[in-house]
This record gives structure tokens, sequence and C-alpha cells, in this order.
């Protein structure tokens, strides 16, 4: 039992001596074996070493430490004859005297009564106990199977000194201790429970019981012999009572797992400056929020335990506690404490010393060697820096080890490889540099064995595989270079991680003779070679297997037996592979299997997949392969076989697929409505094929937990079916890049937990669907390129849209101008906390990310976004005939990024308020009819990078400041107007700075000067000359070719005018 930390045994009947295994549970921090027959020396080393004599007491025969009865040999000689010579004689004189002594009566005092070592109860205290025992109902359901009720022993007829649980004064016959651990005792502790009569009691043990969540009662300053109380975990709640610090011999207190209750800082005060003589102090879980550290500078010496572990005690530690001079054992982990180690005359008998996972600073100081007697060492998660001192040389009883996530630096200390008793050893998560040491003598009772994430270089070490207690190595996540080299005496390692390192070469044969390796992982090095299928077989023991993302050029297929019949999960993806292994063949266990992005090509034939069942993920991706005789496995949950070069129609498939991508091959047929039978299905992706035909009408509606259909870039046409009207679980659909036509399905409006809709480039006729304003989570919405009409200043919702963040109707034929309300709606786009919006939820195959990529082409945009949305935003309403003001309340979008409005037939001046989209990094106006000036606010757009206001009729200075002075000439091409920098025209006089005249732009380079007089002379007399030319020819007809030209231009712009009147109206 590993993992055990509390074992309670005590009070029962039994005897011999106690097994030294148990020294191997290095977690367990509470034993009680008090109260049983026990004998001889008590077990040395690790946790044992910390236990005091409370956990052996009772035990008549034990002996060592922490007893003062010492374990030896007696000076006189044990003579076998002498014992028997004695056993005899007293034999016969025992049976003499007792035959006397039982017919006579005489003496009294040796009478059958006197024999009795039960002293008799106190009325008042049977009685009290009683009524405590009334109070308290018994739960069999409790969750530690070993507690049983020891209540059930108590009744008024039996004397209470023999209860189970109840100890009294021998001479008299008060109850001096009562232990109730453990008794499935359901109820709360009263004020006035009758526990408190009990005056003489020293040892009140009421731990891993129920009460309640009730409070602990104010009285224990009642209880004046109290030396040792324990209520731990006991479900107790409320503020810890000031008088349970009034009880001046207490020795032990132990208020451990009880997260509900809490300490305040005044109580804990007391506590520490009136409990002089506590050496125990175990608060662990409690809520110690409101102490203030700086209190424990009032523990006494005599202090020997003090465990606080599991939480928020902040503030200063003082590191004084650390040097009491018979702290044992110290528990500080998971607390929000700083403070330093001693710096010197740190010499105290530290057993166990955890401060894992606080904000601890400094450096080690070399006193450390100091701690001889240390056993468990914890400094994890600290903000600790500098090396680590060689000061192990000393420490020759440490079991435990943990440095991790400190950011130490430096070499590894040279006697850390000499200590002889460790077990447990993490270095992880620093930055600790250079090579390991090419040979070791110390390490062999190392099983665990961690230096994940640091700098280390070099080689890796032969020694390593051949400690003879280690069980599991991780080198991950280092600058190891290798090669691997030969190891000479294999030993019974079964966990290996050398991932995402530099190693080279190819795999040593010896590395194959470890035959009790259950999980071995090389990926993300540089290893070559081949992989040879006989050596592989000889590990037989081998459950996991992870070669990916290597060099290896293929496998060795050799017709061996192979015995991997325990090998369950299998990654040899990103490497050069161009075949199927044969060793796999026999995996009759493998449940996953990861082949993508190699070069295996061809078929997938019957015979390579043969006993797969319980495969449950395979996946291909990005392969050669062209067909499908066989898809593996008949339960099957998630197949990827994206990228290959698949041809023909859709293969029939498990029924129990639950995740199905075949995208981007060449498939061809129509989608069959069998794959209707797929009730288990969650992500259906059969975009980038050559799909034809119509969508089958049950798709939308078939399994009870699909949440993505992505069928884009097919060549499907007709009518889109109906979703979501009977299941509605959809978050994503992708239909765009099709042929699809009519009208949009209105059982949308049912998919409520629909996040991503990508109708984008069909030929859909529709009016712009308001309807789908209902869906509360919807997120994209992407129209573009179809032929939705008619305008958008319809009655909306008033949820409209509120979690919208992307929405292209662009490349569509909406007209009239922009309702204000349209864009009020907009909720997440005018939150600034949209730029950490709520994701999609996450599933399939981690590379499984894209419908449609964002690519960003100075203003051309084209969408592909990721599934998981991130906190990209964008409104794209180019290319379709709107008119009008650009409404102010767009200003109103402050976590907008991109704004597309371009090709329209916008007018009037731009609104300052945009100039409060403080996010927005892409603004494109161009090719309107937008005048005046150009607002200097939008000068505030500190995040703007692409801006484009060209073709429209803007005029005077362009603004100065921020990002303004970084756009170039083609920013604002076609506004004859402005002025200034990028533009080569200067700003100048204030006739310069008026709106120009449409057509009639001065020459910069004529010599010959603009006189407006004579422009205007000119004009009359061609008025005058015109009118009388134009009598003429239309009355006489002639010149012939001038009349014809201009009635068909005439006619043409009459029946231009006549359409747009007729539009207008309707």
């Amino acid at each position: 039992m590993a993992a055990l930390e509390s074992l309670d045994l005590s009070s029962n009947k039994l005897g011999g001596r106690i097994p030294s295994e148990l020294t191997k549970l290095t977690f367990l921090e509470v034993l009680n074996s008090s109260q049983n027959n026990f004998f001889g020396p008590i077990p040395v080393g690790h946790q044992f070493n910390t236990f005091d004599i409370d956990s052996y007491a009772g035990n008549l025969g034990l002996c060592g430490f922490p007893l003062s009865k010492k374990c030896g040999n007696s000076a006189i000689p044990f003579i076998w004859e002498l014992v028997m010579m004695g056993y005899g004689c007293g034999v016969v004189l025992g049976l003499s005297t007792g035959y006397i002594v039982f017919t006579t009566g005489r003496p009294w005092c040796l009478s059958s009564s006197s024999l009795n070592p039960t002293p008799s109860g106190l009325p008042e205290d049977t009685s009290a106990l009683l009524q405590f025992k009334n109070t308290m109902s018994i739960d069999d359901s409790s969750i530690f199977s070993y507690c049983y009720p020891k209540t059930n022993s108590w009744n008024e007829s039996t004397n209470c000194c023999s209860w189970e649980g109840v100890t009294c004064d021998k001479a008299t016959g008060q109850v001096i201790s009562l232990d109730l651990s453990c008794s499935k005792l359901v109820g709360s502790l009263s004020p006035n429970t009758t526990l408190f009569r009990l005056r003489r009691l020293k040892r009140l043990d009421l731990s891993l019981n129920n009460f309640d969540a009730s409070s602990i009662p104010s009285g224990f300053n009642q209880l004046v012999s109290l030396t040792h109380l324990n209520l731990s975990g006991s479900l107790l709640s409320g503020s810890v009572p000031s008088d349970i610090s009034l009880p001046s011999k207490l020795i032990s207190l132990d208020l451990s797992g009880n997260d509900q209750l809490k300490f305040d800082s005044h109580g804990f005060d007391m506590l520490t400056r009136n409990l002089s003589k506590l050496e125990n102090l175990l608060l662990g879980r409690v809520n110690m929020s409101d102490v203030v550290p700086t209190s424990f500078k009032n523990l006494r010496s005599s202090l020997k335990r003090l465990s606080l572990e599991f939480y928020d005690l902040q503030g200063d530690f003082p590191s004084e506690i650390f040097q009491l001079g018979y702290l044992e054992y110290v528990d500080l982990r998971w607390n929000s404490l700083t403070g330093y180690l001693p710096k010197s005359n740190w010499s105290s008998p530290l057993k166990f010393f955890d401060l894992s996972s606080n904000y601890f600073g400094g450096s080690i100081p070399s006193s450390l060697e100091n701690l001889t007697k240390i056993t468990y060492l914890g400094f994890s998660y600290n903000k600790l820096e500098g090396q680590i001192p060689d000061v192990f040389g000393n420490l020759n009883k440490l079991t435990t080890l943990d440095f991790s996530n400190c950011n130490f630096s430096g070499q590894l200390p040279p006697s850390m490889f000499n200590l002889t008793q460790l077990t447990y050893l993490d270095l992880s998560l620093n930055r600790l540099e250079g090579p390991l040491p090419t040979h070791v003598t110390g390490f062999q009772n190392l099983k665990d064995f961690s230096l994940i994430d640091n700098l280390l270089t070099g080689g890796v070490p032969s020694w390593l595989f051949t400690l003879p207690s280690l069980e599991s190595l991780d080198l991950s996540y280092n600058s190891l270079t290798g090669p691997i080299n030969q190891i000479q005496r294999p030993n019974s390692i079964q966990r290996v991680y050398l991932a995402d390192n530099d190693i080279h070469g190819e795999i040593p044969t010896s590395f194959f003779g470890l035959s009790r390796l259950t999980q071995l992982d090389l990926s993300s090095n540089n290893l070559s070679g081949v992989i040879r299928s006989d050596m592989l077989s000889k590990l037989e023991s081998l459950e996991t297997l992870d070669l990916s993302t290597n060099n290896f050029s293929g496998v060795i297929n050799l017709d061996v037996p192979s015995k991997l019949k325990n090998l369950t999960e299998v990654n040899l993806s990103n490497n050069k592979l161009r075949q199927f292994p044969s060793f796999l063949r026999s995996a009759k266990s493998l449940r996953s299997l990861d082949l993508s992005n190699n070069k295996i090509q061809g078929s997938i034939f019957k015979w390579e997949s043969k006993g797969w069942e319980q495969l449950i993920d395979f996946n291909l991706y990005n392969n050669s392969l062209t067909s499908l005789e066989q898809l593996p496995g008949k339960n099957i949950l998630s197949l990827d076989l994206r990228s290959n070069r698949l041809q023909g129609p859709l293969p029939a498939t498990p029924p129990s697929l639950q995740e199905f991508l075949i995208l981007d091959n060449k498939m061809t047929g129509e989608i069959p409505p069998s794959i209707c039978n797929l009730t288990s299905l969650d992500i259906l992706d059969l975009s980038k094929n050559y799909f034809g035909g119509t969508i089958p009408s049950c798709l939308g509606n078939f399994s009870r937990g699909i949440s993505v259909i992505n069928l884009q870039k097919n060549n499907l046409s007709g009518k889109i079916p109906d979703f979501c009207v009977e299941l509605n679980s959809l978050i994503t659909l992708a239909l765009n890049d099709n042929k699809f036509e009519g009208l949009l399905p209105r059982s949308f409006v049912n998919c409520t937990v629909l996040r991503f809709l990508n109708l984008a480039n069909n030929t859909l006729y529709d009016l712009f669907p308001r309807w789908l304003s209902v869906l509360p989570v919807l997120q994209v919405l992407i129209l573009r390129s179809n032929r939705f009409y008619g305008r958008l200043d319809h009655p909306m919702a008033t949820s409209s849209f509120l979690s919208l963040q992307i929405l292209d109707l662009s490349k569509n034929e909406f007209t009239g101008p922009f309702p204000k309300k349209f864009f009020q709606s907009f909720r997440r786009l005018k939150l600034v906390a949209a730029s950490q919006p709520q994701q999609m939820s996450k599933c399939g195959p981690e590379n499984y990310k894209k419908y449609v990529k964002l690519t960003m082409k100075r203003l051309e945009i084209e969408l592909d976004l990721d599934k998981s949305l991130t906190n990209f935003t964008l409104i794209d309403f180019s290319n379709n005939r709107f008119s009008g003001r650009i409404p102010e309340a767009l200003g109103e979008l402050h976590a907008l990024l991109v704004l597309n409005l371009s090709h329209n037939r916008l007018n009037d001046t731009l609104p300052p308020s945009l100039a409060n989209m403080a996010a927005l990094e892409s603004l494109d106006l161009s090719s309107n009819k937008l005048g005046g000036r150009i607002p200097s606010e939008l000068t505030k757009l500190t995040f703007l990078e692409v801006l484009n206001l060209s073709q429209n009729n803007f005029f005077g200075p362009i603004p100065v400041g921020h990002h303004f002075n970084t756009f170039d000439i083609d920013s604002y091409a076609g506004n004859l107007g402005l002025c200034g920098f990028p533009l080569s025209k200067k700003c100048g006089s204030e006739e310069e700075r008026k709106p120009p005249t449409p057509k009639l732009v001065e020459d910069e380079d004529s010599a010959i000067p603009f006189i407006w007089e004579l422009v205007m002379m000119g004009y009359g007399c061609g008025v005058v000359l015109g009118l009388s030319t134009g009598y003429i020819v239309f009355t006489t007809g002639r010149p012939w070719w001038l009349v014809r030209m201009v009635e068909r231009d005439w006619q043409r712009n009459f029946t231009r005018w006549a359409r747009r009147i007729g539009r207008k109206r309707n």
C-alpha cells in the first residue's frame, strides 16, 4: 500500500514482531499500534524514525527508539538446562499453591477477583459516557472500510473500564483515555457535551468521525489533565474556540483534515503562548488565512511535529522555527508562505521537512549538511535559486528528495549520487546543466528518478539502466545528445521517458534486454536507422511505445513470432515508414495506434489489421494511402484518414465510430444514407473531397451527440436539409464552397448550441436570416458569396446576436442603410472581455483544427478559422449595395478587430465615434461615396495596422500621429482633395483646404495661371452656342449620326433610372 498515509491498529490483540517491511511506506505520517501484544525491536528507517512513544504504548514487549527501553543482549548467559529446571519446579509449586488458595479462599489477596486487572469505573464517568453515546448515531456507510462502531460494546450492565476505546486509571478507576477514532459516529458536538465531565481525562481521540459540520464546543478548559486531543478528519466547522489552548498540560493537538474549520489570529496567538509543553501541532487543511505567521515565533522549544499543509497561510514564515532543538517533523505544503531557510547554525534533529508549493526564496544554505537525521526533504514549487550545494555527504538517511520547479541552476552536486538510502529523486523543471556523471556509487535503493525539463547535455550513461531498484526514469525535455550507450547488465526498470531531447544514433540492441519495461517514450529525438521487429518483440511486458518524431527510415518485418500481447498504445508518427510494422499483428490488446505523417503507401489490407478487436483510436493522417480494403476493428471510436490519396466511394464504417475524419482526399460518389447508422458520431468531416449529389435528409438528426459536421469544399448540390429537428447538439456546421441553392432551412433556429455556421460560396437565395439572432451562443456566421438580398432594417429581437464575434455578409445583394439597432445588439463585440471569449468544445485529434484558415493579404481577408474559436472578431459587409451614413453605433464595438464596409454606396462624413473602437486593427471603407475630412480622432486607434480609404471624396489634411504615420499612398488613392503625408501634395493656404470641384484639378506644373473669371466667360459663350446648335440638330434631324448617338445614351440612362426607382418601391 505504497500511498498509505495513516495506519491505526490500536486496541486489538495483535502480537509478534512489527514487520520491518513497513518502513517502505514512505508516505506514512500517522501510526498507532498501541494497546496490543507486539514485542521485539521497533523497525528503524524512513517515517518510523518520526513516530513518538504514543504510537507503541501498551506493548510491553517492544524496545528501541522512541521507547526508553533499549534492545540488546543480556550479560547473563542463556542456558536452556537451567531454564527447564526452574520451569519444572515452578509448575509443581504453582499447582500446589493454587489448589490450597482456590479451595480454602486463603489468602484473599490471591483470589480470582483480585487477579482481574480491570479497575471498576466510576458511576459518574459511566453516566457521562452513556449520555454521549446517546447523542450519536452510527453510520455504516463510512468511507473507511476498517472503521467499526466501538460504542456498540457500551452498556450499563458492564464495567465502563472494559468498554472498547475506554482506559481507566488502575488505582482510582477514573477514565483517563477515550479513543473513539474511526467509530462511524454521526452527530453534533453540543456545547454541554458530557465528555467535559471526565475531569481526569488525559487522552481524547474522536478523529475520523462525522460531526455533521458542527463547531468545536467551548469547555475544554474543564479538562485540566488533558495531554492529547485529536479531532482530525471529523467534518468540524466554524471557529476554533479560544479555550482549546487553556489545558496547560496539552502535549499534542490534532485538528487536521477539517477544511471548514478556521483559526482566527487571536485564538492562535493564545495557543502559541499558553501551551508551553506542546510537542505536536497538526493543523493541516484548517483555514489559517487570518493567522499572522509571526505568531509561530511564540511556539516553545518543546515542539517536535508541526503540520500546517493545504491551506492558504500567507506571509513571511520565521526561519527560527526550523531551528527549534527538538523539531523532527515540519509540513508546510500548499500554502502561500514566503521566507528563507536558516543561513547558519542549522542543526536540528529534523527527519521530515516539506515546504513544497510555497514562495520561499533565496538559496539552500550549506548548513543543510547538518541535518543528519533527515529522511524526507521537499522544496518543490518554490522561488529558490542558485546552485544546489554539494552537501549531501552526511545525509545518509535521506529517502525522498524533491527539488522540482525551484529555478535551480548550475551543475548537479556530485555527493547527491552517493546517497544509498534514496528511493525518490525529482529535480525536474529547473535550469540544471552539464552532463550526467559517467558512474555512481550510490542510488542502490533509488526507484524513481526524474530530471524533466532541464538543460542537461551529453550522452545517456548506461548506469541508469543498471541500478538494481530503479523502476522509473524520466529525462524528457533536456538537450541530451546521446547516443544511448550499450547496457552491460540491464536492470528491472519499468518506465523510461527520454522524449524531447536530441539523442541521435540507433537504439542499441542491449536496450531491448530491459525485459520488464512497460512504458518506453523516445519521441521527439534524432534517432535513426530501422525499427527491428525482432528486437521489439523481446519487450514482452511493453504496454506503451512512443517512437514518434524521429528519423526512422522503416521497419524490418522479420518473420518472427511476436510476444507483444500487452501492448495497448503505439505512436510511430512523424517518421519515414513506408509499410505497416509486422510486430503489431500480434498486439491483440492494441487500443491506440498512430502512424500519421509517414509515407505508408497503397491499401489497408485485411491481414494488416487482423485481430485488432480492441482498437479504439487509429490515426493514419498524412500518408499516401490510395484505397481501403477493410477498416480495422469493430469497436473503433476515432478514425483519422485525412490528407491521403484515397479514392472511390465512402467505405462502410463500424457503428461504434465517434470521430470520422476523411477530409482532403479524392473520394467520389454520394454520401450514403447508411452514414446515419453511426448513431454515436460526434465529429464527421468529409470536407475537401469530390462528393456529389444531395445531403441525405437524415444527416441533420441522426446522432444524439453530433457536434461537428464539416462538408465544405465538395460538389454537393440541392437544398440544405433540416437540422436540429429532434436532436440538438450541433456546435459546428460548415457547408461552404458547394453548390447548395434555395432558402435556408428554418429549422436552424432549433440549433441552440450552434457556435459556428459557414455557408459561404454557394447559390443560396434568401433574405437576411434575422431569425438566427435568437441563437444564444452563435459566434461565427458566414454568408459570403451567395445571393442573399434585401435590407437589414427589419424589426430585430432584443437578444439579437448576443454572442456574435464574426459576421461576414460580403459579396451578396443586400441594400439600404445600416439600421442603428442592428449594431447595438452585438453585446460580445462591445465588451473588452470579448478578447477572451468562451472557446468551443475541444474534441477530436489534437491536430484537427482547420475549418477555414485566417489569412490577411492587405485588406482581403479569407476566413478560415480554427474550430476552437480564438479571440478574432470581424464584420465584413463589403461588395453589397448598402447606402446612407455609417452609424454612430459602430463606435460601441470596442472589441472589434476588423471592419470592412468597402465597395458599397455609403455617403456623408465619417462619424468620430469610430475612434472608440480601441481594438481595431483593420479598417476598409474604400470604394464608397464618403466625404468630408478624415476625423483626427482616428489617430487614437493605436492598434490600427491596415487602413484603406481609397476611392472616396475625402478632402483636407490627412491626420498625423501614431499609426497614421505608417500608412502609404494606396490608403488614400482616389481622394483628390486630400493633402499631407504620405501624399506629395502639401497642405498650404485655406484655399487649398476647401473641398475640390470634381474633375477640375489644376495642373501644378502648368505655366498658365488658373483664373475663375476667364473660365466663367468661356462657360457663358459655350452655353449659348450649345443651345443654338441643339435646337437646329433635333428639329432638322441633321446630322443623323449625332442624333442617333445621343438618343441611344439617353435611353440607356433612362432605363437604369427606372429600374432603380422600381427597386426602391419594392
